[in-house]
Parts: C-alpha cells; structure tokens; sequence
C-alpha cells in the first residue's frame, strides 16, 4: 500500500468522525487506567456495567485500595478473568500510592510497571488520558492493519511499529480510535462488511464480501 491510498484512507476515517473517543467509560486517567486493564478479553459494555457501580463508589487509588481484592471482585465478577484482574488492580492500586502520590504516571515505562498494565494499556492511557501519539494495537487494530495492507506485520509490536511510522503525524493522536471502531463495526472478524465500507476501493484485501 503507497502513501497517496494511506493518505485518503485517514481523511476518509476521519471526516467519518472527526473526534473520535473510547467507548469506555471514565472521567480521569485513573478511571481510564482500571477500564482498560478490565477490558482485557472483555467487551467495553461489561466493562461499563461494572464500572458503572464501581466508580461512584470508589474511583481513586486510595479508595479502591480500601476496597481490598474481595470487594472490588463484587464489583466486577461479571467480567472475564475477574480473580486476577482484581489481584492486579489492587497492587496497581499501591505502587501508585507509594511510587507516584495516587496519581496516574504520565510514562510508558513507569505504566508499564503496573500489575496488569502491558504496553497496550499504557499506550491506551497515554493517547486517550494525556493525548499523546501513542498507537495501541489490540485484536481489532492487528486485523485490520493486516488485512488491508495498511500496517502488515506478523505480532501487534510489529503493526505498531509500522503505524508509528507510516501515520502522519496530524493522524496519530486518532488512528488508534478510527481502527478499533473500524475493526469493531464493519471490518469485523468473521464476515467484514465490505459492501458498507467506506474505505472499499481503497483496501487491499483479496476476499472481499457482500455483506453490509
């Protein structure tokens, strides 16, 4: 794929919607940083109906700290992997108390620190939180990427090394949000919606389908 089809791509993406936002809920970075480590194999709904009656509740440090791993399971036991992602979120819960003042690190590397947190989290966290030019690439961003041919690679650091680098830079802070909704609605797994794409002619995908 040239540069001329990636250009029209992210101009098609983003007059679509020129600002894009998560669909998980949140109103601070630490909010958005517990969110997305439940949305880890879970869906950004489960994860809002859980948050949704957490975060009134509790949503700093501090408080969900107090909480202590058997009260915020009851909080989000519908989601997958609720055991350990509670286990996680409580010892985030403390470094960030003891390392960084209960606020939320402006920092890949000091994120990354965090029980629970991979690169993909804390990429998430640094673009939508603090609006840096991070790409997080999840399931819908790796397929996507590939299948298109905009940013091939064989692993998610790969893809992300590619975006970073064929993105412009007035598209960054957004591409992130463009593909997941991309990947998400009409690029979907089994059967993408070819007929109700609005990038079509421009992808390179061999099997296109008619569904809409």
């Amino acid at each position: 794929m040239n540069k001329d089809k990636r250009l029209e791509i992210l101009t098609r993406l983003r007059d679509n919607n020129p600002h894009p936002e998560t669909e998980l809920n949140f109103s601070s970075p630490f909010e958005l940083l517990v969110a997305v480590t439940l949305s880890a194999q879970a869906t950004d709904v489960s994860v809002n109906k859980a948050t949704d009656k957490l975060f009134p509740v509790a949503n700093t440090p501090q408080a969900i700290f107090d909480l202590g791993v058997d009260g915020l399971k009851s909080y989000i036991k519908t989601i997958g992997l609720y055991n350990s992602k509670a286990e996680n979120v409580i010892k985030a819960c403390r470094m960030l108390l003891d390392l960084h003042g209960g606020e939320v690190p402006e920092n890949l590397d000091a994120l990354v620190a965090l029980p629970g947190v991979g690169r993909k989290t804390a990429n998430v966290v640094l673009n939508t939180a603090f609006g840096w030019p991070t790409i997080a690439v999840d399931t819908h961003i790796f397929r996507v990427s590939n299948r298109t041919k905009f940013a091939m690679g064989k692993n998610v650091d790969q893809v992300e090394a590619k975006l970073l680098k064929v993105v412009p830079a007035e598209f960054k802070v957004d591409v992130h949000h463009w593909l997941i909704l991309h990947g998400r609605y009409t690029c979907v797994a089994r059967k993408p919606k070819c007929n109700a794409c609005l990038i079509e002619d421009l992808c390179e995908f061999k099997d296109k389908t008619s569904e809409t």
